[in-house]
């Protein structure tokens, strides 16, 4: 899931950025509102976790735009601390939840996740393929009612494919929906994230179709 993080603070960004990536998020990273804004407008995102206090373009404006141009993407605000009129404006334009600074990670990366979950209603929550279970909200994997330990990216990796079953799925969707646009990743990477889900599910669940991409399969043989 791709996530876009508008924070001018640059090392709060920074320790978002690296803690939701450790999570298996594609998280792009915006300073100001105008860069915030062209970003959420040119590319899909699960959720956008957005400041108030921004350079160029507040996040109210920058959220009233969106909702304007009728983009319907989650949005968590982030307030100042005990600032009610914050927290009023915030939903007033548009956002689904607001969080008051200083924040627990902990808590923001659950506001997160229900943000998600209510924004694709679509998206069932427990993950399913043959024996195979994935439970997004508590990011477990299972397989034959064993626990299989996945790290952020592989459970990542795993979950947009079990969506996808039947499907070919290229390296070059997975870079672009998985990994963020800032980061240097390769096909290369992908086959060795891969290569390690092969490891934990065997070699079978993950099939490579020569020349297009992978295909989930329900056999963990």
């Amino acid at each position: 899931m791709r996530i876009l993080l508008v924070e001018d603070e640059r090392r709060l960004a920074e320790a978002l950025r690296a803690g939701l990536s450790a999570e298996g998020y594609a998280v792009d990273v915006a300073h100001n509102g105008r860069d915030a804004l062209w970003l959420a407008t040119e590319h899909p995102y699960s959720a956008i976790i957005l400041d108030i206090m921004l350079p160029g373009l507040n996040g109210y404006r920058v959220c009233r735009r969106l909702r304007d141009q009728g983009d319907s993407t989650p949005i968590l605000m982030l307030t100042a601390k005990d600032g009610e009129d914050d927290e009023i404006e915030a939903l007033d334009t548009g956002a689904d939840d607001f969080l008051p600074k200083p924040f627990s990670y902990g808590v923001l990366l659950s506001r997160l996740r229900a943000l998600i979950r209510r924004g694709g209603a679509t998206r069932p929550g427990v993950l399913k393929l043959g024996d195979l279970e994935l439970d997004q909200a508590g990011r477990t994997c299972r397989r034959g009612g064993t626990d299989i330990s996945l790290t952020g990216k592989e459970f990542a990796l795993l979950a947009y494919l079990v969506q996808r079953p039947g499907q070919v799925v290229t390296k070059a969707e997975l870079l672009d929906n998985l990994w963020d646009f800032a980061a240097s990743a390769t096909a290369n990477l992908v086959e060795v994230h891969v290569s390690a889900l092969r490891l934990k599910l065997g070699t079978e669940t993950i099939r490579t179709v020569r020349g297009a991409g992978y295909l989930v399969t329900t056999s963990g043989a």
